[in-house]
């Protein structure tokens, strides 16, 4: 028995759609994750920490997965090219 991919497996790229294109909106978020941790350490609630710390992750996670999903050009496969 040979497993064959379905014609339209595009399914995955929904999520991409979602995330906007530019890199603006991810390095505010990682911004305001910061800024929300800086004010928990400084009122020493530790939820406001951790809510910084979960913010400036997912700026930071999502920003690749967004830069890969929309980028017009993949990296080409196989090796490096010689350096001479």
């Amino acid at each position: 028995m040979v497993f064959q991919a379905p014609d339209d497996d595009n399914d995955a790229m929904l999520l991409a759609g979602i995330l906007p294109q530019s890199v603006g909106p991810y390095v505010s978020l990682m911004m305001a994750g910061f800024l929300i941790a800086v004010v928990g350490h400084l009122s020493r609630s530790r939820w406001l920490i951790g809510l910084g710390i979960i913010i400036v992750f997912l700026a930071a996670a999502a920003l690749p997965l967004a830069l890969n999903a929309f980028s017009d050009q993949p990296e080409p496969p196989g090796p490096l090219p010689r350096p001479y």
